[in-house]
């Protein structure tokens, strides 16, 4: 039975991978380093989204949207698999180390289910040497560390020294992404809203003084606001922000996982997320997720309790505003430079207009994550999925 359009708007925050809850599906839709914006970053920004205009809507027309036949087409020509090494790498000591395992072993079964040779090694001291032995040397790289070192672009610049082919983005666009003021300069330059915001350094409250520095917020945004580190995931350190008395705790609790925060106008409406795969340059945009929760905010209680979380697969939007996120979504991909595999977070407005929230180049990929439930709602089988991409960044020969 068709989903019908959500007539409750909730504000959401982003992240990687939900709490164990309730999954509903309708029937599946057609698939259709800088840490705050100063001068530099904003030029930098600037140049990126140009780049982004001059390509992305070329290339967004220009690329056939790939589908199920073709995933299945490109998977069926993957040979010799078990002749292939490839290796996941998972782990590190980010917030997000259980979640980065979690994907990392599940996607090592689903590739070992398709036939593949899949190997899975930590961040850790023995991992340099693993790379360059040619003993051990894999044919291909999937890195998927959450959080530092693993979406800044870091552990890509790595592989990329070690001339290694991975897959996702490479390091400039990761870093691009990651830093979530950059991300937001970059989209909207490209044509996609954003909640306004600001960013502000901790030392920007203890050289000015708290109580000045939150009566400018309250007086230049207002009320309600959302606070969130500028880099990192699972919504740690995230607060939905409703009355004045609450901001310094918001604050506290958002330092405590990085020395800046995003403090942004909190918008009311529909938190949607959705992920791409592209596979030769063709995007694959799986259908739109919706995260609903009683508390309506999709913080790190609602991802770590089991039970209230519901999901909804295609989400409950009309078809207009389902394939206005969806083009959002690949806009943000292409203006972002990113490849091969995305996750983009929105908040869908009261006029059906969606608000760009961040893009996540290593999207959770546990049982429970939102891509993996996005792809088994649209009718993919996950080994199959995960093959087609594989064989897509072989197919390239890449060397980067």
């Amino acid at each position: 039975m068709a989903a019908k359009h959500s007539k409750t708007p909730r504000q959401q925050t982003g992240g990687k991978t939900p709490a164990v809850g309730k999954t509903k599906t309708t029937a599946s839709a057609t698939p259709t380093t800088v840490d705050s914006p100063d001068s530099t970053a904003a030029t930098t920004a600037g140049e990126v989204a140009k780049r982004a205009r001059r390509t992305s809507h070329r290339s967004t027309r220009e690329a056939t949207p790939f589908t199920m036949d073709d995933v299945l087409s490109l998977a069926s020509k993957a040979t010799k698999r078990a002749d292939k090494s490839l290796l996941v790498i998972c782990g590190g000591l980010s917030h997000e180390r259980d979640v980065s395992i979690s994907s990392g072993h599940r996607v090592q079964g689903f590739l070992e289910e398709a036939g593949w040779t899949v190997h899975v090694h930590d961040m850790d001291g023995s991992l340099l040497p693993y790379l360059t032995d040619e003993s051990t040397r894999p044919d291909l790289v999937w890195p998927l560390l959450h959080g530092a070192n693993g979406e800044d672009g870091s552990i890509r610049d790595v592989l990329e020294m070690a001339e290694l082919p991975y897959i996702g983005s490479r390091a400039k666009a990761s870093r691009t992404a990651w830093s979530k003021p950059i991300a937001k300069n970059v989209v909207r330059m490209a044509g996609l809203q954003t909640p306004h915001s600001v960013t502000l350094p901790e030392s920007m409250f203890r050289e000015l003084g708290v109580e000045p520095v939150i009566d400018m917020l309250l007086g230049s945004l207002g009320l309600p606001l959302f606070i969130k580190p500028t880099m990192g995931g699972s919504a740690m350190g995230c607060t939905m922000v409703t009355e004045q008395s609450q901001l310094t705790q918001a604050l506290i609790n958002c330092f405590a996982y990085g020395d800046v925060a995003l403090i942004e106008q909190a918008v009311t409406g529909t938190e949607v997320s959705v992920s791409i795969l592209e596979f030769d340059g063709h995007p694959l945009v799986l259908p739109p997720l919706e995260i609903w929760t009683p508390s309506g905010t999709y913080d790190f209680e609602a991802r770590s309790t089991p039970g209230p979380t519901e999901f909804y697969v295609p989400a409950r939007l009309d078809a207009k505003t389902t394939q206005a996120v969806s083009d959002a979504a690949l806009t943000a991909h292409r203006a972002l430079g990113l490849r091969d595999i995305s996750r983009t977070d929105f908040i869908v407005d009261a006029q059906g207009q969606p608000q760009f929230l961040e893009s996540n180049v290593a999207p959770g990929m546990t049982d429970t994550s939102l891509l993996p439930q996005s792809a088994l709602a649209a009718g993919y089988n996950l080994p199959e999925l995960y093959t087609a991409l594989v064989q897509s960044v072989l197919n390239q020969k890449r060397t980067d």
